[in-house]
């Protein structure tokens, strides 16, 4: 199987790419979805959450989100914890995924793809980017956040420099929709013809 890697910065459009790509027939494994997958009630990894951070379950059972983030993007050592315990089971759900594709390549979309072992996952790495402003912008608008919770996590993120250094294939997003269609679509094309190569 043929899989892309697909990052970006918080706010530079990496859902906007996958939802585009998506209508082209490509099998979209989105690692914050495999997130949430493997913290929902009853499982391994939510215990091991609640035992570290204690008061972050709702009324339900379930993840409070919006809590878990406050603490760990205030806390570089509470953001290592909750990634010990969360990342061997978003690996082993995404790799389940992948497998399970049958589309002519895979998109992978992580926003911390090229921070830890997911890269291994993939033969190639597209990265969607925006300049910092535009990323703040649009993420306090969408969020409904502070400036400075949007700081915290861009700055826990790899910064830009390293993140286009790493990248086999650059989607520049600060313009409209259809610009970044118009790119994405070149690059599918591209995609399919490697695919077919690599299969």
């Amino acid at each position: 199987m043929f899989v892309v890697g697909l990052t970006g910065g918080i706010g530079s459009g990496k859902s906007a790419a996958t939802d585009y790509l998506g209508r082209l027939g490509i099998t979209i494994v989105d690692a914050d979805l495999a997130s949430r997958v493997v913290v929902a009630p009853g499982s391994p990894a939510l215990a091991a959450i609640a035992d570290r951070f204690g008061d972050v379950l709702q009324s339900d059972g379930s993840l409070n989100r919006r809590a878990l983030r406050d603490i760990v993007f205030a806390d570089e050592q509470a953001r290592r914890d909750l990634e010990a315990i969360t990342h061997p089971a978003i690996g082993l759900e995404l790799r389940r995924q992948i497998k399970a594709s049958a589309s002519p390549y895979t998109i992978l979309v992580s926003p911390l793809l090229l921070e830890g072992s997911q890269k291994e996952m993939v033969q190639r790495v597209m990265v969607v980017d925006v300049a910092p402003e535009l990323q703040m912008a649009r993420t306090v608008v969408r969020d409904e956040v502070p400036e400075s919770q949007v700081e915290a996590i861009m700055r826990a993120q790899m910064d830009r420099e390293t993140r286009l250094r790493l990248a086999d294939d650059v989607v520049e997003n600060h313009g409209p929709l259809e610009d970044l269609h118009q790119r994405l679509n070149a690059l599918h094309q591209h995609y399919l013809q490697l695919a077919d190569r690599y299969a």
